[in-house]
Order: C-alpha cells, then structure tokens, then sequence
C-alpha cells in the first residue's frame, strides 16, 4: 500500500530548503535548468544598461529608443503561449537548448547593428529568448513531487530572473574592459549572445525531460490548450483576447511615439485580428470533444484555475515589471537624488527577488490550501501601495526604500505562489498553461506602464491603481479552486533511481 505524502507544514518546507544547495539528483537539473534561465533573461535584458549609449552613438530620439523598449516586449507575449505548445510536444530539454542556442542570432544582429530598423528587428527576436521561463517551469515540474512544487518553482523564478539584474551589474564593466567605453556595448552584449549559445550545447547534452522510467505526458491533441467542458472552450477563447490587445497596444504607443506611421498602425490592427481568428479556429478544432461533452469526468480540470492564475500573474508579475523600470525616476524625482543615487535606492525591489520569489513558493508548500498563500501576499501588497500611493519626499528617504523593499516582498512571492500552482492544474498541458499565465504577466506590464503614460505620469496614480488590482485578485481567490494535479519526482509513476536501468518501452521518455 503506498505511503500517504507528508501534510504541509513550515517545519517539512524549511528543511526541504537546505537540500537546494544540492548539485545531485533533481536538484541538479533545477540549478541547470536556473542558469539557463538565467542566461536567457541576460541577453533579454542586455540592451537595458547600454540604452544611453547607443542613443547617443546611433543618433536615436527618445521615440525611437521607447520603441525599441516596447519591442523587446512585445513578441515574449505570443511567443510565450507558442513555446508551452512546443514545450508539451517535444520537451523542455530540447526546447531550451534550441531557444539558447537560437539566441545568438538576433543578439550578433544587435550586438553589430548600425541603423534603427536592425535594432527593432533584433529587438523583436530577442523577444523570444524572453519566453525561455516557460520552459525551465515544465522542467522542475518534471523532477520535483507536488509538496516541494513551490519552493522549487520559486527558487528558479527567483534565481534565474536575477540575470535581468546581472545585465546591468556586469555587462557594462565588462565592455569597457573588452573595447573601451566608445563601441564597447557590441563586445558585451555580443559575448552574452555567445555564452547563451554554448550553454545551449550543453544543456542538450547533461539534461534529461524526466527520472528515469517517469513518462514524459503530453496533450493528446496539439496546436492549442486542451480542456474539458464546453464553457471552458468560450472561456478559453475570451482568456485569449488581452494578449493580442495588449500588442495591439504596444503598436499604439508606438504610433503615438511618432516611429509607426497610421498605416503601419493598421496593418499591425489587421494582422493582429487574423491571428486571433486563426488561434480561435484552432481552439475550436482542438476542443471538439469538449464542446460534444465527449470528455470523460476523470480527465476533467476547473479552466477557472488557468483563468484566475493568468489574472494573478497580470497582477503581480505586471507591477513588478513596471515598477523596476519607473522607480529610478520616481527616487530621484522625489528626494532629489542623483542618477547613480536613485538607481542604487530603485535597486531595493529588484534584488529581494533573489528571497522573495522563493518564499512565496515556500509558503504555499507549507500551508494547507495554496490559494492562501497567494491571498495573503496579494493583501499584503494592497495594503503597501495603498501606502506608497500617499507617500512624498517629506516622509524621508529611508522610508521610501523600506516601503519600496516590502512591497517587493508581497509582489514577488506573489509570483512564487502563482507558480507553485501553474504545474498542477493539468500536467499534461503544463507548458501550455504556464505559457499563457506568463503571457498575462507581460500584458499587465504592458498595461499598467499604458496607465503611467496615459495619466501623464502620475506615479502615486498608479500605485493606487496597482493597489486596487491586488484588492480585486485577492477577492477572486475565494473562487480559486485548489489544484489537484501531480506532478514529476516523487509523484511519477514508474519514476526510479537513475542508476537503474532504462524502461524496456522507450517511447515513455524524451532523453
């Protein structure tokens, strides 16, 4: 008779955390999997730190450098959703090998460009490279069982999103000792490119989908997400609809930058309805069994759960990549600080990701319903922008910083507690479902920096709004089912030892 797993408790999460500093086992392949996520999210983020520079060198307005922002954005939306169908078709492995290996390419293209049209395509493709998260997200599912989900997830998010900040922390020491300070932007984001490459290779070679003897499941119809009930299929084709608007919107805030003339700004509209067209006749393609109800109950999952976390993630994944990029300015704009000053003081909510991210994921492991975890840290930021929403330079500079870091706090260990239930809600299509989710954390960046630009960039504003999403995804928890699904590791059927010898069918597993 199997044993029963281990109830939640903080006691069993917190001792699970020092076997993280493990380098055997699964633990291996989650480090592995962290770096390479790691790498992609330097190369995503190696423009940030030279953005200046390259104005100055190329002759770029401020419209066109919005631009170019913008469009390293704007493609890790569909992309996103099209690497979880690719990632539940062929595996994680050779998946983020190719997105590694294929992030050379557009990063020599802008590591060597000399007029503006080259940089937005590089831009664009680099946009992809962004959507390497989705994939280390299916892997550590793969390896790690359901009561350790969270804090494993967490600390890949966590970790490997710190390569956003090692962008600005390392590149530009290393350009300038590479080639100077004139051109010396092209050496260092070049060699990112190149490192991206050769890990690739790597990766290919030294990790496995899964256990031995655990089976890689994938959908059992692709080209779009499976589910399981005739609302979900109208559900599904309404979830589907922000991400186009939200390109939809990147293309006018392009025009109204001056860089897309009108007709560009149509073409793009055009483009964008086809595609949705033609991912609604796919969806419905995929899904006639569920809208015949010819779906057995035992296959069956709440689609609500993919909705409510995809609005979860719009909401703290959608603040924290908007309040990185305006706290600088906000610093120094209300104490008076000095451009190294503010970005050192802005700093305060980028690097607590490194705990934050993990303890979110701890805490839903150790509670016994997740959707409370998540409940709690979005309360938590509800009441901190609330605060910040009030906040000027009279309170103090010290002040600013620790409101700054707490509200890092719940922000990003909300992110960690969205993750810790992703993997669960139907492993099958887990590359899917987490594509989607992180699409919607791009669209609530996308949308939320639309409110700063849009109320004249009234920062306390926006805190206000970012206050009352929380306070709305909080109350949607209530109608958060828990996930029930397993995942890898201990969870897997057949899973063994790797020191045992490979199954005797070996259509089960992907290398």
């Amino acid at each position: 008779m199997p044993s029963s797993p281990p109830s939640p408790s903080f006691g069993a999460a917190f001792r699970r955390l020092g076997a993280l500093a493990s380098l055997r086992g699964r633990h291996r392949v989650l480090h592995l999997t962290t770096l390479a996520f790691f790498l992609t999210f330097l190369v995503w983020f190696d423009m940030a730190p030279f953005a200046r520079q390259i104005g100055a060198e190329l002759h770029l307005s401020q419209g066109q450098l919005l631009t170019l922002s913008l469009c390293n954005l704007a493609l890790t939306v569909p992309a996103r959703i099209g690497v979880g169908m690719l990632l539940d078709r062929f595996g994680p492995r050779r998946v983020f090998a190719s997105i590694l290996i294929f992030a050379v390419v557009p990063n020599t293209l802008f590591a060597t460009a000399t007029s503006f049209p080259v940089l937005v395509v590089s831009r664009l493709l680099l946009g992809v490279v962004g959507a390497g998260f989705v994939v280390g997200v299916r892997m550590v599912a793969e390896w790690f069982p359901r009561a350790e989900i969270g804090t494993a997830e967490g600390f890949y998010g966590g970790w490997g999103n710190f390569g956003s900040a090692a962008a600005s922390l390392v590149l530009p020491g290393l350009s300038v000792a590479l080639a100077g300070h004139t051109g010396g932007w092209r050496w260092g984001t070049g060699l990112a490119g190149v490192l991206c490459a050769l890990y690739g290779v790597v990766y290919l070679l030294v990790v496995h989908d899964t256990p031995e003897g655990a089976p890689y499941r994938r959908p059992r119809r692709q080209g779009a997400l499976e589910v399981t009930s005739r609302r979900a299929v109208f559900a599904l084709l309404a979830v589907q609809l922000p991400p186009i608007a939200a390109l939809g919107l990147v293309a006018y805030r392009v025009y109204d930058a001056g860089v897309l003339p009108a007709s560009g700004l149509a073409a793009v509209v055009l483009v964008l309805v086809a595609a949705y067209a033609a991912q609604a006749v796919r969806t419905l393609t995929v899904n006639r069994p569920a809208l015949t109800g010819a779906r057995p109950p035992a296959e069956r999952y709440p689609f609500r759960l993919v909705a409510l976390l995809s609005l979860a993630y719009f909401v703290t994944f959608g603040t924290e990549l908007t309040v990185v990029s305006l706290l600088p300015g906000y610093f120094a704009d209300t104490f008076g600080l000095g451009v190294t000053a503010a970005a050192a003081a802005g700093s305060a909510f980028a690097c607590t990701n490194l705990i934050t991210r993990p303890a979110g994921g701890l805490l839903s492991d150790a509670l016994p319903r997740r959707r409370t975890a998540l409940r709690v840290l979005l309360t938590g930021a509800l009441a901190v922008f609330l605060v910040l929403s009030r906040m000027t330079g009279g309170w103090g500079l010290w002040a600013g910083v620790a409101l700054v870091a707490l509200a890092s706090v719940f922000v990003q260990g909300g992110n960690g507690a969205v993750y810790a239930m992703v993997p669960l809600v139907n492993p099958r299509s887990g590359g899917q479902i987490a594509g989607l989710t992180g699409a919607y954390g791009n669209v609530g960046g996308i949308v939320l920096t639309s409110v700063l630009a849009f109320d004249g960039g009234d920062v306390h504003l926006l805190f206000l709004v970012i206050a009352l999403c929380a306070a709305a995804m909080a109350l949607l928890t209530l109608w958060l089912p828990e996930p029930g699904g397993t995942t890898g590791g201990a969870d897997a059927p057949h899973a063994r030892p790797r020191s045992v010898a490979p199954p005797s069918r070996p259509t089960t597993r992907t290398r």
